[in-house]
C-alpha cells in the first residue's frame, strides 16, 4: 500500500503530498504530519523488578520496539543495554520496527553502576572494551562518567564521584573515534571536565553550566537531558524533594535555551521514565520553543545521528506546535512504508506508549529499593 498524506507538514517535512510505501494509494487520516520521532536515549532491553533495573532479553526488547513504533518513534538510539540483543536490533532491519543505532554494553568500573546492568570494566581495560563493542557492531559506546559508590544495600548517599580519571576517558574517547564509533557519557556532576574530553554527547547533564555548554557547542556536541528521568521528583509528596526538583527546573530553564543558542544539539530521550511526547512537552516547558522541542526528537536528532529513513510518517489531528502533548495522540504511524496498527487500549489502560515506560515508572515508585536509590537515570 502507498500511504499518502496531504495536510500540514511540520519540522522540515517537505512537499505538498507525501507518499510512503508502494502499491495502491490510500490517504492517511490526520491534519498534521511529522517524518517520525527520534528517541535519542532509549533502553529497550532494560526492565525493572522489585530489586531495581536489570537487563532483559530479546523477547522483551522486541516488544518494546513495537511499542516505540506504535507511539510514532521511528528511530532509536540505544544508550546501553544487553549488547547481544541491541546490536542485533541495530544490524537487522525489521518491517514496522524503528531503526536502531546501538551503544552495546554499559561501561563502568566495579561498584559504580547498577550491579545487574553491567560487567565491570577496569580503567586499564576500558579502551579494549570499547574496541570490542565497536567490532561487534556498536555505532556508539556508553560510558558512565560519574555515579555513586554501590554497596550491598544500594547506592551510598553523597558518594557520587567520577568513575574514571579524565586521562583514561580521553584515551577511551580517542579509541572509540579511531574505531569509527561515537561516545555518549553519563554525567551529573558540576565542573567534572567530562564536557571537555571529546565525547559526542552528554547524557542527563543535570549540572552542566554555561562554560561547559559553550565548549560542547564549539565542537557540535549534543546534550540529552532526559527530563522525564531527572525531573521524576516533580510530583513527589516530599516537600524537600519537590524543592530540589524545583531548583533543577529553574536551572534547566536557563541552560536549555542557552545550549541551543550556543549550537549544542539538544536531543529528546526518554530513558526508562516517560514517553517521547512527555519528554518533548517538558523541553517546551523548560525554555525551548515548541518547534525546537519537536526538532529535538525530529530533524535535529536525525541530522545529529546521521539517520534519515525513508517512508516514515506520523499524523495527528491536533497541531503539536500549539500543544506538544498532541504528540501522544497519533492517528496514523507509517514506519518505512509499513503502517503500524495503533493500540489505543494500551494507552487507555495506563501503559506508556513507549516501551511500557509508564508501567516501568509505576514499578519504580512501588519498589522500595529502586525508589530509595534516587537514581532512575540510565
Amino acid at each position: 500500500m502507498a500511504w499518502t498524506f496531504s495536510g500540514v507538514f511540520l519540522d522540515g517535512l517537505a512537499g505538498e503530498r507525501v507518499v510512503a510505501g508502494t502499491g495502491d494509494p490510500e490517504e492517511l487520516p490526520g491534519r498534521f504530519a511529522l517524518a517520525g520521532l527520534v528517541d535519542a536515549h532509549a533502553h529497550p532491553t532494560v526492565a525493572v523488578d522489585e530489586r531495581g533495573p536489570y537487563l532483559s532479553d530479546d523477547e522483551y526488547g522486541t516488544a518494546r520496539l513495537e511499542e516505540y513504533a506504535t507511539a510514532g518513534v521511528t528511530v532509536i538510539r540505544d544508550a546501553g543495554g544487553r549488547s547481544q540483543v541491541t546490536l542485533g536490533f541495530a544490524g537487522t532491519a525489521v518491517a514496522g520496527h524503528p531503526v536502531v543505532t546501538a551503544a552495546g554494553r554499559f561501561l563502568a568500573p566495579a561498584n559504580r553502576y547498577f550491579p545487574r546492568m553491567h560487567s565491570p570494566v577496569a580503567p586499564d581495560e576500558l579502551a579494549a572494551a570499547i574496541r570490542a563493542e565497536v567490532a561487534a557492531g556498536a555505532a556508539w559506546v556508553k560510558i558512565i562518567g560519574d555515579f555513586p559508590q554501590w554497596a550491598e544495600g544500594g547506592p551510598v548517599p553523597q558518594s557520587t564521584t567520577a568513575t574514571y580519571d579524565l586521562e583514561t576517558l580521553r584515551c577511551a574517547v580517542d579509541a572509540a573515534h579511531a574505531a569509527g564509533a561515537r561516545v555518549a557519557v553519563h554525567s551529573n556532576l558540576p565542573d567534572s571536565g567530562l564536557a571537555g574530553i571529546g565525547a559526542d554527547s552528554i547524557e542527563h547533564g543535570t549540572a552542566l553550566g554555561h562554560s561547559e555548554l559553550e565548549a560542547l557547542g564549539v565542537r557540535a556536541g549534543a546534550w540529552t537531558p532526559t527530563l522525564c528521568a531527572v525531573l521524576h521528583g516533580r510530583d513527589s509528596c516530599d516537600p524537600e524533594v519537590r524543592s530540589r526538583t524545583g531548583e533543577l527546573r529553574e536551572r534547566l530553564r536557563d541552560c536549555l535555551p542557552y545550549a541551543v543558542a550556543h549550537d549544542v544539539r539538544v536531543l529528546a530521550g526518554t530513558d526508562v521514565a516517560g514517553t517521547i511526547a512527555d519528554e518533548i512537552a517538558l523541553l517546551a516547558e523548560h525554555g525551548l520553543t515548541a518547534a525546537q522541542a519537536i526538532a529535538a526528537a525530529g530533524s535535529a536528532a536525525r541530522d545529529f545521528l546521521g539517520i534519515h529513513p525513508e517512508g516514515d510518517i506520523v499524523t495527528y489531528d491536533d497541531d503539536p506546535l500549539e500543544d506538544p502533548r498532541a504528540l501522544a495522540r497519533p492517528v496514523a504511524v507509517v514506519v518505512r512504508g509499513v503502517r503500524v496498527r495503533l493500540r489505543l487500549s494500551l494507552w487507555d489502560s495506563g501503559w506508556g506508549a513507549i516501551g511500557g515506560a509508564r508501567t516501568m515508572g509505576a514499578r519504580c515508585s512501588r519498589s522500595g529499593s529502586w525508589r530509595r536509590s534516587g537514581h532512575r537515570k540510565a
